[in-house]
């Protein structure tokens, strides 16, 4: 016997007090199998939630320069993006819908598996083999990382984000840093989880009353407790819990993205009820996310000029954009924190149009400057596609009416499909940039 195995075999006869020792878990429900009906709802559920990040952190263009990129040193990680599309209009709105819904519903379920697998967690000795070392790294991080997406992303959801490090950063590596410990985890447990599966049968487990809920079979992974104590639940009515828990969270926050008259059901969403302010013209009048206050905006007065910059220079009053040709399309304003404003009427004048008085090129880029200063986006870059879209536009006026400082008066980006800190308010100046060689 190694000096390794020793060590191994001393420090199993002799673990710490409390949860490392394995008398401390009781409770009869745990067991591969309720492990793996919990892992069959989170494989899927995490795996679309991943997908639909990265087509949000995609929609935001960061290899688009300037004032797109919030993760810089990306590397490896983002050689993947593609350009961003400027339709279908709903492309953006419903990704990042289901996004940040999909998050809120799979906290209960998350919560359930991490009770689920504590035993293992506080498993002692760490690790008999290197096999298990890597496992249980593997398990520590995709853990930490579940928790620490979680945490950040329903923090910035409710904008109460309190950490010193920026959120888009630390969310996009924190998510490759956890997909990489899922595949991992998945990697290790997949044959287990089907077996577990196999071995009971869903339907049999939902029919059995409490009284007669007994511990699984003991396995070798020591989730089922040594000596369980009598079953307080069964685990239909466990997992009824979590299915209960997840379905208050949808109908408290999914009305935040469909809007309409499920708007008034979001209870948990900063912006699911809370309109503009100050816009008694505008009816309806809908959410807005940084009002011209909170901005720095000062009062904009006649002598406002919109700056255009391309081939050729000029600067056109308000007056002198709404004798363009105008164009009107209905799109929503969608934002990453999961809200939109719906669907709304906008006016203005084509971005297109805009390239074309400055003689810009086809395959230019533009880059659009605020009256806002420091804090928040004040700027964004878009790719010519979405500046040749049809309905992309510089909006003077929404339903009917002209915009409201709220609303980015006296002129905004509007393109469909494109996240809403891109629809830039208070615009000051568009400079059409040449395709790079």
């Amino acid at each position: 016997m190694s000096v390794l195995d020793r060590w191994v075999n001393r420090a199993a006869d002799h673990p710490p007090p409390g949860p490392f020792r394995a008398g401390f878990w009781r409770s009869p429900l745990r067991g591969p199998w309720f492990t793996a009906i919990l892992s069959v709802a989170l494989l899927p559920g995490i795996t679309l939630m991943f997908l639909t990040g990265l087509a949000s952190y995609a929609a935001y263009n960061p290899n688009l320069a300037p004032g797109n990129d919030t993760t810089p040193d990306k590397g490896l990680l983002g050689s993947w993006l593609p350009g961003w599309p400027a339709g279908p209009f709903w492309l953006y709105w419903v990704n990042q819908g289901v996004h940040v819904t999909l998050g809120l519903v799979l906290i209960p379920v998350v919560l359930a598996k991490l009770w689920s697998v504590l035993p293992k967690l506080f498993e002692w000795p760490p690790a008999r083999s290197v096999t298990q070392l890597v496992e249980r790294a593997s398990l520590l991080l995709l853990v930490g990382g579940a928790v620490f997406e979680l945490v950040t992303g329903v923090m910035n959801i409710q904008y109460y984000y309190a950490w010193p490090f920026g959120f888009y950063q630390a969310h996009y590596y924190g998510a490759w840093v956890f997909i990489a410990a899922f595949v991992v985890h998945v990697a290790f447990r997949l044959r287990t989880m089907v077996g577990a599966l196999r071995g009971r049968s869903l339907r049999a487990e939902l029919r059995t009353p409490v009284s007669q809920t007994t511990a699984e079979e003991p396995d070798p992974d020591h989730l089922v407790s040594a000596d369980p104590a009598p079953a307080t639940i069964s685990r239909r009515g466990a997992l009824g819990m979590v299915a209960a828990g997840s379905l208050t969270l949808v109908g408290l926050s999914v009305g935040q993205t469909i809007g309409g008259v499920t708007r008034s059901t979001a209870l948990l969403a900063p912006r699911g009820q809370t309109i503009g302010l100050g816009s008694q013209e505008l009816k309806p009048d809908f959410q807005v996310n940084k009002t011209a206050a909170e901005a720095g905006i000062d009062p904009v007065g006649a002598s406002w000029r919109l700056e255009l910059n391309g081939a050729a220079n000029t600067s056109l009053s308000r007056p002198q954009l709404l004798a363009m040709p105008q164009h009107t399309a209905r799109l929503p304003i969608a934002c990453v924190e999961g809200w939109s404003t719906g669907l709304q009427t906008w006016t203005g004048v084509r971005l297109a149009d805009l390239a074309t008085k400055v003689g810009a090129a086809p395959d230019s880029s533009l880059f659009v400057e605020s009256l806002q200063r420091g804090g928040g986006f004040g700027s964004a870059t878009l790719s010519a596609d979405q500046v040749t879209a049809a309905d992309a536009l510089l909006a003077l006026q929404v339903n009917g009416a002209d915009l409201t400082i709220d609303h980015g008066f006296p002129a905004r980006v509007v393109v469909p499909a494109l996240p809403g800190v891109h629809n830039t308010k208070w615009v000051t100046r568009m400079t059409f940039l040449p395709a790079r060689g």
